[in-house]
């Protein structure tokens, strides 16, 4: 049976959707290479259980890459295939409106922190 999207976003969301996937994406985007305990640092929210699912669904789908070292102990990192890195663009403007948001969130006296404002990493990761 055709698989049918009703608007273009659905099948973007199908891929990218839920909390973690964007954000696994946006670190990878960051920080490059990623083995799966910086992302538990980086991500201090999401489980061992959710992120490796997480993590299988991304390179399933053909946005990240998985590359295990034959060593002991076992070494596995992450990192952006060209396929996902075709989500930057769409990922920063992700993060641009979240930031407009959060900041009038704080201007209507709502109790929030963002902890890194994207750019912040961006510059980080380039210096």
């Amino acid at each position: 049976m055709k698989k049918v999207y009703n608007i273009g976003v659905e099948a973007t969301l199908e891929v990218i959707g839920g909390k973690w996937k964007p954000v696994i994406l946006c670190h990878l985007i960051h920080h490059g290479n990623i083995r799966t305990n910086e992302f538990r640092r980086l991500i201090p929210g999401i489980s061992q259980k959710m992120l490796t699912s997480q993590l299988r669904e991304l390179e399933q789908s053909g946005l990240i890459n998985r590359k295990v070292f034959n060593q002991v102990p076992p070494k596995v990192e992450y990192s952006l295939t060209p396929y996902g890195r075709e989500m930057e663009p769409v990922l920063n403007l992700l993060c641009t409106w979240g930031e407009k948001h959060i900041e009038i969130l704080i201007d209507n006296g709502d109790d929030v922190l963002l902890m890194q404002r994207d750019e912040d990493i961006a510059v980080k990761q380039t210096s």
